[in-house]
């Protein structure tokens, strides 16, 4: 009956968005609602969900990304790709245990890194296996599910070990700004592993082109405020450049 009642579960949780725990119980009158949150936590486990206040979302839609694909965007704004990630690369520290996030410009400031004894956490695997063609950095990819779009990793698995470890500097691409919705990107499951990266860290780095200025993404991770450090390539908008300023948030334009 276990095996059948969540076979149904499995069913509700591919065909819509969110599955509250009174529709379960409806579902299953015999069954009791402790034993239904078990199943619900047995779904966010294998990452087919994730847990909420009165039922479960289905990741099934939350890894829908709104973004471009990353090979549309691996050939854009190369040039400021570059430059922003030279500059990133000069607030490397030795010694530090750093995030680099998924991203067409952290790709491009992987392959850039020199090779010197860093200890570097990231959710992009293809960023992971860039850095194996250095000897010396140390390198920890999370595990979980993959958002093929970004080629990047997400889901309970990436969040419960990015909460066991450490995190001094967390280099951050957001897919949108501006100064109404903050940081943005497409996906839910990635934003709210954004959010726990930048609650850890003790710097949150920006690494943001000037093309993505203005845009609003459906999910905020985190506000202007909560960075240390914005790297672009071209003058803020003055906007933004007063919330940096109010909130001591350093603006680096990469030359």
């Amino acid at each position: 009956m276990n095996t059948l009642r969540r076979a149904a579960i499995r069913e509700l949780l591919q065909s819509k968005p969110f599955v509250s725990l009174r529709e379960l119980e409806k579902a299953f009158p015999d069954v009791s609602s402790m034993t239904l949150r078990r199943d619900i936590e047995y779904f966010e486990k294998i990452g087919e969900a994730i847990k909420v206040r009165g039922g479960a979302r289905s990741m099934k839609f939350l890894t829908t990304s709104m973004e471009d694909s990353f090979k549309q965007r691996l050939n854009e704004n190369t040039e400021a790709k570059d430059k922003i990630a030279r500059c990133a690369i000069s607030m490397l520290e030795v010694g530090r245990s750093m995030f680099f996030d998924s991203g067409t410009t952290m790709l491009r400031m992987a392959q850039l890194l020199p090779d010197e004894r860093l200890t570097i956490t990231t959710t992009g695997p293809n960023i992971a296996l860039e850095l194996l063609n250095k000897s010396l950095p140390i390198i920890n990819l999370v595990g979980g599910m993959v958002n093929r779009d970004n080629i990047s990793i997400s889901g309970t698995p990436a969040m419960e070990f990015l909460d066991s470890i450490n995190i001094d500097i967390a280099f951050i691409v957001p897919s949108g700004m501006s100064s109404k919705t903050g940081l943005t990107c497409g996906n839910y499951s990635e934003c709210e592993l954004k959010k726990l990266v930048v609650q850890k860290a003790r710097r949150v780095i920006a690494l943001m082109d000037t093309s993505k200025l203005d845009k609003s993404l459906p999910y905020t991770f985190c506000g202007i405020e909560d960075l240390d450090t914005i790297i672009t390539d071209a003058p803020l908008p003055d906007d933004i450049m007063r919330q940096c300023e109010a909130a001591g948030v350093k603006v680096k334009i990469a030359t």
